[in-house]
């Protein structure tokens, strides 16, 4: 099977002692509609930022290459690589 390509967005808020934490990941259709949807996300209200990205892989045989990021919105730290 060839390499798949998911595209995701994915939000950001702080919790109460100030952390960093994730929210619920969104699959999307394309690599634009990720981006859309990431922006859409860092406007929320609980959010102070999202994350648009890709990655590839054989899901049949559960190999990925690493997440590519495609842009990051709001109030993120330059280093993702914490996340």
């Amino acid at each position: 099977m060839p390499d798949i390509t998911y595209y995701v967005a994915m939000p950001f808020r702080r919790d109460d002692s100030g952390a960093l934490i994730a929210g619920t990941a969104e699959e999307c259709q394309s690599s634009a509609s990720a981006l859309r949807r990431a922006e859409a996300m860092s406007h929320m209200s609980d959010n102070i930022g999202a994350i648009a990205f890709s990655r590839s892989g054989d899901p049949l045989m559960g190999e990925f290459s690493d997440a590519r990021l495609l842009h990051k919105f709001g109030e993120l730290p330059d280093d993702l690589g914490e996340l």
